[in-house]
């Protein structure tokens, strides 16, 4: 992959590749001479990302149709005609000593691209998410004279405080999903704006049992217990015991029980049914790829790991307990930097413990069942409360919002 995807014509539109991009600045600037197409290039690095890509990506097009993407994409973006100069899975690392052992290709993947946007500047770079890689990559494109933007804010206000100042010299412009993440920067004068959460703008403010578990052929009676032990490699090999053995304790207390489980992937499904046949082979479970939401919408309680699932399935309405493994130094490096009351977005966004949590050791079938049990059995009209106050706050058109903040940028 050696120029923009204008002149690309021998790889299909959103094709992954790893190998390093070569710099051809005169080609590119003669190209968007020629086609006056604005140049966005964006970075991300797991799959929530991608879902934030996709709908800003859309938000553009709608007014500059002839905008050109590149940078790293997901398989939603790439099926917009996103170009992706690397995969992204090569970015999904989390836990400081899972980063690491990758951290020679991580290096090299962020100065190949440091080289190219510098040389084939871009209007205008958005990382989103990610911030260990993205701004760093932000700040050095930044000196070299190319807007850049940070979408999704890093969790400055939990942990480390004083990268609110990397930030700052990193971006133009901070693109904030949660309220009180503006009210920090503001603090701080760096320009930030809050767009609410996509999420928010997608989901129903009521879903429909019955119409989910019609799409997944589920019946209609019945309770229904999502396990979802996460998207990333790391997070299944430590979650999935805990899940199973649960499931299989709460099975033989009530035997109607269903058990759903979506993959985002067909290698993330290897893997977990792998864990599945070793750990509880009899256990009956009905696995799904790519169905996620309806899988949420269909279930009545959720055995989640934390992340941004989280804030879907409370955008959803379904009680959940939330989990998390890290790798053992990780977790010790952790407990001494991270000051929070709270760990998962539903708890961190009411500023209360809407939802449990069970962290690290605590993640054990003593503590997940009774917890589930409460949930699947019994009434949790106030919580759905809770959760319709959080949707609504974060209902804000959030792709519309950050694509006129990233087109009025670019133009400033």
């Amino acid at each position: 992959m050696s120029t923009l995807p204008s002149q690309v014509t021998s790889e299909p539109a959103g094709h992954n590749t790893n190998k390093k991009p070569q710099n051809n600045s005169q080609s590119q600037s003669q190209n968007k001479s020629q086609s006056d197409a604005p140049v966005i290039a964006i970075v991300v690095g797991e799959h929530s990302g991608d879902t934030l890509g996709e709908g800003l990506m859309k938000a553009i097009l709608e007014k500059q149709p002839n905008a050109k993407f590149i940078g790293i994409g997901g398989p939603k973006m790439n099926a917009l005609g996103f170009e992706s100069l690397y995969a992204m899975d090569e970015l999904a690392v989390m836990g400081i000593v899972e980063v690491l052992g990758r951290i020679r290709r991580l290096l090299h993947i962020r100065k190949s691209l440091t080289e190219y946007f510098t040389q084939n500047k871009p209007d205008v770079f958005i990382g989103i998410d990610a911030p260990d890689f993205n701004l760093t990559l932000e700040q050095r494109l930044k000196t070299s004279g190319i807007k850049t933007v940070h979408y999704v804010s890093p969790s400055v206000w939990a942990w480390r405080e004083k990268r609110v100042f990397k930030v700052q010299a990193a971006t133009n412009l901070v693109l904030a999903l949660l309220p009180f993440e503006k009210a920090f920067y503001d603090k701080y004068q760096v320009p930030c704006q809050f767009v609410g959460h996509s999420l928010a703008d997608d989901i129903p403010l009521v879903s429909d049992k019955a119409a989910a578990r019609e799409e997944l052929g589920l019946e209609q009676t019945g309770k229904v217990l999502a396990l979802m032990p996460g998207s990333r490699g790391g997070e299944l090999s430590r979650l999935v015991e805990p899940f199973l053995l649960s499931a299989k304790q709460l099975l033989a207390e009530d035997p109607a029980l269903t058990f759903v489980v979506p993959m985002i992937s067909e290698k993330r499904a290897e893997q977990f049914n792998a864990l599945h046949q070793e750990i509880a082979p009899e256990l009956p479970i009905k696995l799904f790829i790519g169905k996620t939401q309806a899988v949420m919408s269909a279930s009545d309680c959720l055995l989640t790991a934390s992340g941004t699932v989280t804030l879907e399935a409370a955008l959803i309405k379904r009680p959940m307990v939330i989990t998390y493994r890290f790798n053992w130094l990780t977790y010790q490096m952790g407990k001494i930097m991270v000051k929070l009351k709270h760990f998962s977005l539903p708890n961190l966004l009411a500023d209360k413990a809407l939802v449990p949590e069970l962290l690290q050791d605590d993640v054990t079938p003593e503590n997940i069942v009774p917890l589930l049990k409460e949930r699947l059995y019994q009434d949790q009209s106030s919580l759905n409360q809770a959760f319709t106050d959080i949707h609504l706050t974060l209902k804000q058109d959030a792709s519309q919002q950050a694509a006129k903040a990233v087109l009025e940028l670019m133009q400033a």
